[in-house]
């Protein structure tokens, strides 16, 4: 493996809730594939107390930034106060339950470069549960996403995803910040349609799990859980929902 990575005027961003063991797991991947960053924010979401000192205890090991909340207050304030205590030019956000693999920093060096060479680039996307529909290659495997209204399908709208991103760090300034009090989707579908909106402009890497493995254990399972209307595979249910979205993401669109 080749390394050290210094990705230069970039801040690790990590949202956490709950799972310090998984926090701990992805630190030390940074660790093992030599990835060194200007600086590290963990944004914590209320944790249990238990959970808070085994965080501190980290910084034994770890050099980062504690961000605290006195109590819970959903995914949208996390970002947001994480966001807010960026002080370089990038954020590479990342959720607390993904671990870098072993093909993601010299990735993550081509995305720095796309974002340096390209200021009308909002944001390089390094993982996605399914490949984006609308893709123009670009290089080193990664492709611009296009979207228009035309386009067939609803699953044009998902530009925007709250897996590992490299942004600009006035991201929020462009497209507003996650709405907060709300359910973590909410948060999420409001960013996205906020993204398209305001024209955002985002590239994607093409093997859309090659980069980053979510991992989920038993003793740190999920602490989001998705509803039955969202989960269920019956054939007629799925074709509802697929209707329902291709009818809401239009309607709030012309909204």
């Amino acid at each position: 493996m080749n390394g050290p990575f210094y990705f230069k005027d970039v801040t690790l961003l990590i949202t956490h809730y709950n799972r310090s063991s998984s926090l701990e797991r992805l630190l030390a991947s940074y660790e093992k594939l030599n990835c060194k960053f200007e600086d590290i924010v963990v944004s914590d979401d209320g944790s249990k107390p238990e959970h808070v000192e085994k965080i501190k205890s980290l910084h034994g090991a770890y050099s980062f930034r504690l961000i605290t909340a006195p109590k819970n207050a959903g995914l949208g304030n996390n970002i947001n106060k994480g966001q807010d205590a960026v002080k370089t030019p990038y954020t590479l956000y990342v959720q607390e339950d993904f671990v870098p693999l072993e093909t993601f920093p010299s990735k993550m060096m081509d995305a720095l470069q796309f974002m340096t060479e390209r200021p009308d680039l909002d944001m390089v996307r390094f993982y996605a549960y399914f490949r984006y529909p609308y893709l123009t290659p670009v290089k080193n495997g990664f492709s611009e996403m296009r979207f228009k209204i035309m386009y067939p399908g609803y699953k044009k709208f998902y530009m925007y995803s709250d897996h590992p991103h490299l942004r600009r760090s006035t991201f929020l300034q462009k497209f507003g910040r996650h709405q907060e009090g709300v359910n973590v989707e909410v948060s999420e579908y409001g960013m996205m349609m906020s993204f398209i909106k305001k024209k955002g402009k985002a590239l994607f890497y093409d093997d859309n799990k090659g980069l980053f493995d979510q991992v989920n254990s038993s003793t740190e399972p999920s602490t989001f859980k998705r509803n039955f209307w969202r989960e269920s595979s019956n054939p007629a249910i799925t074709l509802a929902r697929h209707l329902f979205r291709h009818l809401k993401f239009n309607y709030n669109y012309f909204k």
